[in-house]
């Protein structure tokens, strides 16, 4: 029991740093971007490549990172032409032009057969208890260095400059200041957090297909810090720990009605968390770590 609760911990402190990225660009910017799981592929594919080519695993997340930083830079490039909802329909199908791309290039990336073989995350401890509590070491302290850097942004006068963005663009302009630089940045700079998710995600995995990148993931992050509290840090974490106790808890159930099958469950699931979100949205808007004294 213990094996599968630390695995569970590690799939939630991934998605912490994927919550943390979006948090960057829609709490901090009110960028909508439903594409970031694109950023997560991207991550993932390039820490995977290379790590079978024998690089150290550092350096294929900083290169993941990057590379999905690189790739967010277009794609600021079109927010500064379209409005929230035109540029959150782009940002999906950059998603899907990322996985597709992925799934084509079979010479690189195997396809629908997928990456197999990539070294596991602190390896040389095997593959038992010892080394999924490293794993689970080492993310707690990425995101916690994840987190004080985006407190360091918010209490900036680039994170100020941000919310005041997010608050009001057109005032922002009529001071004379450009959002553009600003908005590019901020969407980089999620995009990298989830490039880093997607290298932890490839190296713990030890495998993976295009299909663990739909844009279910993208809405399962969102779930996550609508849940939390959009902006908050703590809101991320506890979003995506609810968000996790729905997805797996859920699994348990199978014990108390077994007359439910599999395929019913996953649809009881994700009901649930669609239950879940509507509640918040009408009774706790400012989410679960929200300013209490807001409604």
């Amino acid at each position: 029991m213990l094996p599968y609760f630390v695995a569970i911990l590690i799939i939630a402190a991934i998605y912490v740093l994927l919550a943390l990225g979006l948090n960057l660009q829609f709490g901090l910017t009110g960028l909508i971007n439903f594409g970031h799981v694109g950023f997560f592929c991207i991550g993932a594919y390039t820490a995977a490549l290379l790590g079978q080519a024998g690089v150290p695993w550092p350096l294929t997340f900083l290169v993941g990172a990057a590379l999905a930083a690189i790739a967010a830079w277009p794609l600021g490039l079109v927010s500064l032409k379209l409005k929230d909802d035109y540029f959150a329909i782009v940002s999906l199908g950059f998603s899907e032009i990322v996985r597709i791309i992925v799934t084509s290039e079979q010479w690189l990336t195997k396809g629908v057969q997928g990456l197999t073989g990539i070294p596991k995350l602190m390896g040389f401890l095997g593959t038992g208890l010892s080394q999924a509590l490293a794993v689970l070491g080492i993310l707690v302290a990425v995101n916690v260095l994840a987190g004080l850097a985006k407190l360091r942004i918010v209490r900036s006068p680039f994170g100020r400059m941000l919310e005041a963005i997010r608050d009001n663009e057109e005032g922002v302009k009529a001071l004379g200041k450009d959002p553009a630089g600003f908005k590019i940045q901020v969407l980089m700079l999620g995009a990298a957090l989830a490039g880093i998710a997607g290298g932890f995600y490839a190296h713990y995995i030890g495998y993976i297909v295009p299909e663990q990148f739909i844009p279910l993931v993208t809405f399962y992050v969102w779930m996550a810090i609508i849940i939390g509290g959009v902006g908050s840090i703590s809101g991320a974490v506890a979003g995506t720990l609810i968000l996790m106790v729905f997805l797996e808890g859920s699994r348990f159930l199978r014990d108390i009605v077994p007359f439910v099958s599999e395929v019913d469950m996953a649809s009881i699931r994700l009901g649930a968390i669609g239950l879940a979100l509507v509640l918040f949205i009408l009774y706790r808007p400012q989410g679960l770590m929200g300013d209490y004294s807001t409604r």
